[in-house]
């Protein structure tokens, strides 16, 4: 095994089975879009504290949840099946849509949380992740409670594989009604898994697993193959269908 592999502006990520245990494969200075692309086509993803160099990591485990073995607890289920019953409704109290409020969503999951001092997403990996959602790789999925924006979470897109980055709540379930409506959304559309990158209770209770190195990069090159669902801002109803809409709900950035 060698040590940490150091790269310049111009240098093709590392194959990840070169990574060390702890899953950290390479460091540099370089954070594109292109660069963005080489690296989740590989499974690799950035994560690193401002200041530091671009650090580039393929874990081994990797957590993924299989979008079959996702677990709805009894009251969330409730929850949905109150939101499903009340899509037709000429005003729904919860709406859960598309690529509405990307910038909103990516600043509210950078936002402090209890359970951590501080966050790895920096205004440059929010400046790089905007622009790949305006090329339409990265999207997010947004979940209004009376027409604020109350949680949701964003991810990348390649293929018929689906890499989630971060999720917010501010108010109790909306980041799981969130992720709910997008698992729902991904199945429809033959996208059988979701990266979930890094091991937690939290991911563990909502059904992720971990997933060996091996059999996660067999996984993705095949789910790479297959064409990506038809994204495009809209409404997510709770059988996964995407409704086109015209007019945004309002959009909060302030917790409600």
């Amino acid at each position: 095994m060698s040590g940490l592999i150091w790269l310049d502006s111009d240098t093709p990520l590392p194959e990840p089975e070169r990574a060390l245990p702890e899953g950290l494969l390479a460091a540099g200075s370089d954070l594109s879009v292109a660069r963005l692309q080489e690296a989740y086509s590989k499974g690799i993803f950035p994560w690193f504290n401002e200041g530091d160099p671009v650090l580039w990591w393929s874990p081994d485990p990797r957590m993924v949840l299989a979008c079959a073995d996702f677990k709805v607890s009894r009251s969330l289920g409730k929850r949905l099946r109150q939101i499903a019953q009340q899509e037709d409704s000429a005003d729904p109290a919860v709406v859960v849509t598309t690529d509405l409020a990307f910038d909103h969503v990516i600043q509210a999951c950078a936002g402090p949380r209890n359970t951590q001092a501080g966050t790895w997403i920096s205004e440059r990996i929010i400046r790089c992740y905007r622009e790949w959602h305006q090329l339409g790789r990265v999207h997010s999925v947004e979940t209004w409670i009376d027409g604020r924006l109350a949680g949701g979470l964003y991810g990348v897109n390649l293929g018929g594989f689906f890499f989630g980055e971060s999720m917010f709540a501010w108010q109790t379930d909306a980041s799981k009604i969130a992720l709910a409506h997008l698992v729902r959304f991904l199945e429809r559309h033959g996208v059988s898994h979701v990266d979930c990158q890094q091991e937690t209770r939290h991911l563990a209770s909502l059904g992720a697993a971990p997933m060996c190195r091996q059999d996660f990069l067999a996984l993705l090159g095949k789910a790479l193959l297959r064409p990506e669902p038809a994204w495009q801002a809209g409404r997510l109803l709770h059988d996964g269908r995407l409704q086109p809409i015209g007019d945004a709900p309002p959009q909060s950035e302030d917790q409600p």
